[in-house]
């Protein structure tokens, strides 16, 4: 199918708005605020990286269930002045005092790692990812990116309908720290849709950071009131952790898929996985088959199981994984291989490599963890897809009362399996479920776009490109077409997969789940490099808008 942006196929319409159409300068973030506070950085004359950090920040702020000060951040970028791109891991890794005997020692023989509570916790790396893009990239200081957030910390903002929503579903967990629910379950709960939330602390804390960097979250009073509350919680975060961290500079991995090279990010990731997928599913005629079919969706999820497989069994930090097995995982002729194991008609019982396994806790896959995702470009060619995450909501549910910031629980994905490369080691960065993406084409930037949500991420990668490269659609509704997941066990779908399509993935041997959570939520920016135009989409099932100028 000769595709190209703007086209208007002879598809079924799944959106309920148009994309979003500009020239200067075009951001798409899941909170109306987040994307209004980039969009006033373009028409201050910043650029698309400027506006995605000012953003992220703003996300910190304003959606506290799914990101903050406390959690992770990568992000591809693509520097229009240079012409060059770049790939950063700002995640953080396991304290120093960290380990499997440590962990004996805290729980006992089951070694089951914590899903929440200071155990939980790695190193944030979100505020030295700011600092970074900035410096590097960007045309605006720290200080200047960080004043919506700033503003909306201390005077407050209202909270949105799904915000609320998820806020609510955690009110157990918040309710389990004193000075967990003293700030973020005011009058003793959730707040509602509609009701202002302040958070003063953060506002110090970022006008901390606004003043003396980063250094002052790693390395000044920020730092040591960190360690003091992990201290206090017999946790193993502390302030040498906090300083000796440091972000990466990366080598993003590269397939092509429908003519267009496809971008992600490298371990400790799983951009390999969704790499792995797309190679699979582009040995088939998708297009005869049709969007949403049981045909289509029997190879896809085919295809993710075997890719999920080989992401139980290998996933780990950087520098646990062989390079020699991320270059076969992620080539065409490994693909070939394994498509021999997809019976085109039934569905496999087991797959090689710890089969239909997730290594990834429930709540990553349920719907009450998730993320943000935000996507910019401007008119000069500099494109930016960025994600950050606490993991689950509100995180390992850890707050430093006397800074505002609640902290992830990344450390969470760690195995305590001795024998696998992602076991919990000192210093060590976790298996990581955030996959920013990008593609191109002749060398130029088309498209900058991500979907959050735990495991969904990578299976939701392939569905949006499937549906923008081979059924046409417009990229808002690329967006908000149905879904389904692989549950780990079954085989979730939405709404808008038909009851034929269903059926027929049951007559294929498919366990269905009743699930209707979980899907994630897309951000994009699309770049019509030949019209000079900026397209944006933003996910109808998160609160988000895309806006430009």
């Amino acid at each position: 199918m000769n595709w190209h942006p703007g086209d208007r196929q002879a598809v079924a319409r799944y959106a309920t708005r148009s994309p979003v159409m500009a020239h200067r300068g075009l951001i798409s973030t899941s909170q109306p605020l987040a994307s209004a506070a980039g969009l006033a950085v373009f028409q201050e004359g910043g650029n698309a990286i400027d506006a995605a950090v000012t953003a992220a920040a703003t996300l910190s702020v304003v959606e506290p269930t799914m990101t903050g000060v406390g959690g992770d951040l990568f992000a591809l970028l693509h520097n229009g002045r240079s012409n060059t791109t770049h790939a950063l891991n700002a995640s953080g890794r396991s304290p120093h005092g960290a380990s499997l005997d440590a962990l004996r020692d805290a729980v006992g023989p089951s070694l089951a790692i914590p899903e929440h509570g200071p155990l939980s916790v790695s190193i944030p790396g979100a505020v030295d990812g700011w600092d970074i893009l900035l410096a590097r990239h960007g045309t605006i200081s720290l200080s200047r990116a960080l004043q919506p957030a700033i503003h909306y910390a201390r005077f407050g903002f209202a909270v949105s309908e799904v915000v609320s929503h998820q806020w609510r579903s955690v009110e157990p967990l918040l309710s389990q720290d004193e000075e967990t629910a003293s700030l973020f379950l005011p009058n003793g709960r959730a707040p509602l849709a509609g009701d202002t939330f302040c958070n003063p602390a953060l506002a110090l804390t970022l006008e901390r950071i606004a003043t003396d960097g980063s250094r002052a979250f790693y390395k000044g009073a920020v730092a040591e009131q960190i360690a003091d509350c992990f201290a206090q919680r017999n946790g193993w975060l502390n302030y040498d952790d906090l300083a000796a961290h440091h972000s990466d500079w990366v080598e993003p991995l590269t397939t092509t898929f429908f003519g267009r090279d496809v971008l992600e990010l490298p371990p400790n990731t799983q951009g390999l996985t969704a790499i792995e997928i797309l190679n699979l599913i582009s040995g088939y005629d998708l297009e005869r088959l049709g969007h949403n079919s049981a045909g289509y969706l029997h190879l896809l999820i085919e295809s993710i199981r075997i890719a999920f497989a080989d992401r139980t069994a290998h996933l780990a930090d950087s520098d646990s994984v062989p390079q020699k097995l991320i270059q076969k995982l992620s080539s065409p002729d490994y693909a070939k291989l394994r498509r021999r194991d997809i019976d085109p008609k039934h569905a496999a019982e087991n797959y090689r490599a710890c089969q239909s396994t997730s290594p990834t806790p429930a709540s990553s896959t349920g719907g009450t963890g998730d993320t943000v995702y935000l996507a910019a470009a401007d008119e000069h060619g500099n494109v930016i897809s960025l994600i950050q995450s606490l993991f689950g909501a509100f995180g390992s549910g850890v707050v430093s009362k006397n800074t505002g910031i609640v902290f992830q629980n990344r450390a969470s994905l760690f195995s305590s399996d001795p024998s696998h490369p992602n076991k919990l080691e000192p210093h060590k960065r976790p298996f990581h479920t955030l996959i920013p993406a990008m593609t191109f084409e002749k060398g130029l930037p088309t498209l900058s776009f991500g979907v959050m949500g735990g495991d969904m991420q990578a299976q939701g990668h392939a569905q949006v490109l499937v549906n923008l490269f081979v059924f046409g659609m417009n990229l808002q509704d690329a967006g908000d077409a149905a879904r389904a997941r692989w549950t780990g066990n079954a085989v979730a779908c939405e709404r808008g997969v038909s009851s034929t399509a269903q059926s027929g993935l049951t007559s294929q041997g498919h366990r269905l789940s009743a699930e209707q959570g979980g899907f994630g939520g897309f951000q994009g920016v699309l770049i019509d490099q030949r019209r000079g135009v900026l397209v944006g989409g933003s996910d109808g099932r998160k609160d988000g808008i895309s806006v430009g100028w």
